[in-house]
């Protein structure tokens, strides 16, 4: 059952507002710092949030001021809420893991804000981190029954041989993966990523989100991969061969296509970001939606431009669908209508001219600066919130504030 709250800690918790914007990226430095003496618990992150950027610590910064702003009316949370209960359940995060973050979270705002973190202060905010706890639980329950009781669905890791690697681009590899078992798998939604457990010699083990670049076939999915500079996970599993097993957890994600699109379909992406575009666009075409779609991509050139033949060939003898290919610096000898449609950027005055936006579902996905000028363009120029969809690789930070 979920706990109530009470008005008493609304009243606490909000008060407390000014206080988070001053302090709160230290609290949740000191949080991060208390949890991560537990290494099952380290084990849980993605270290590679936690780096000289600060995403992660930024991204919880913000949840939690958002949290605070807005804790008499909850349902004003509720697309962040099912974000975060989406990426839990990719982790694997379970009910007994919540405690060790209430006991960092009240430590580190006692630790931070000192005689102004009274007793009364520290218990409304325990009220609270467990009002939403409860609702995440709840949530990432019902995720992981529905995992478990599809058809080809599982819990926890499962493992994937990777049956085939095939090069993309001069940095992005895709690779086919299919159950050691034998069985069937979980049909996902397009958009959606897996959760990977890696194992990689002389580090700690290091959890990976990767969107499924296919639509569903039953046997297995692929999945698109970008060798990031230094990164470690990417690098290694850019090194790894047809045979290597992976440890797999079931499909998730809120980043979806619309079971039945009844609106032109709009798919934006730049670099990476095109993967979960793909898988949409397969889905598209096997489905034989009767809309309008617009595909459209921007890398930095030829040498980039991932699976650009196999997008190309799914639009083949289609009127309804376009595609538009952006190279921002073209190669010598790359031509415009071979290689590319158009040089530079996708600008927000070519976006709004050459797409529906009165009717069309915007979905976008590509790095950030690309996907903070995009969901920005669309708002301003009046599309609905609930016709922008996107994905970011890593913590939504500042762009859920966009």
């Amino acid at each position: 059952m979920t706990r109530s709250i009470s008005p008493r800690t609304v009243e606490l918790v909000k008060a407390t507002v000014p206080a988070l914007e001053a302090h709160g990226l230290d609290i949740v430095h000191e949080m991060y710092a208390r949890l991560f003496q537990n290494p099952d618990i380290r084990a849980l992150f993605n270290q590679s949030n936690q780096g000289p950027s600060d995403a992660q610590p930024r991204a919880l910064t913000g949840a939690i001021l958002a949290y605070a702003s807005n804790i008499e009316n909850i349902a004003a949370l509720a697309p962040a809420v099912e974000r975060i209960a989406q990426k839990h359940v990719g982790l694997q995060i379970l009910p007994e893991h919540y405690p060790h973050v209430a006991d960092a979270l009240l430590g580190a705002i006692s630790h931070v804000l000192g005689d102004s973190a009274t007793e009364e202060v520290l218990a409304a905010w325990g009220e609270a981190y467990w009002f939403l706890a409860d609702i995440l639980i709840a949530r990432e329950k019902r995720i992981y029954d529905q995992q478990a009781s599809a058809e080809g669905g599982w819990s926890g890791w499962r493992d994937f041989r990777i049956v085939e690697v095939i090069p993309e681009s001069s940095v992005i590899r895709s690779f086919i993966l299919h159950p050691v078992d034998g069985g069937p798998v979980m049909a996902h939604k397009a958009g959606q990523y897996l959760t990977f457990w890696f194992e990689i010699p002389g580090h700690p083990p290091v959890k990976r989100n990767y969107s499924i670049s296919s639509a569903v076939d039953g046997k297995g999915y692929r999945i698109s991969v970008k060798r990031e500079p230094m990164g470690l996970a990417s690098g290694w599993l850019h090194e790894q061969p047809a045979g290597t097993v992976l440890k797999v957890a079931a499909p998730a994600g809120e980043f979806v296509l619309a079971d039945q699109p009844q609106r032109p379909v709009v798919l934006l992406s730049g670099g990476v970001g095109l993967t979960p575009m793909v898988a949409m666009l397969e889905t598209l075409v096997a489905q034989n939606a009767q809309v309008p779609v617009h595909y459209i991509h921007g890398t930095h050139d030829r040498n980039t431009h991932a699976m650009r033949d196999h997008v190309r060939g799914l639009a083949a003898g289609r009127d309804d669908i376009r595609i538009t290919d952006f190279h921002q610096t073209p190669l010598p000898g790359e031509a415009a209508g071979r290689d590319y449609d158009m040089e530079g950027l996708i600008t927000e005055e070519w976006l709004l001219e050459n797409t529906p936006s009165a009717q069309a579902d915007y979905y976008i996905c590509g790095p950030r600066p690309f996907l903070r000028a995009a969901v920005l363009a669309l708002s301003l120029a009046g599309v609905a919130s609930d016709r922008i969809h996107y994905e970011f690789f890593g913590p939504a930070d500042e762009l859920l504030a966009a």
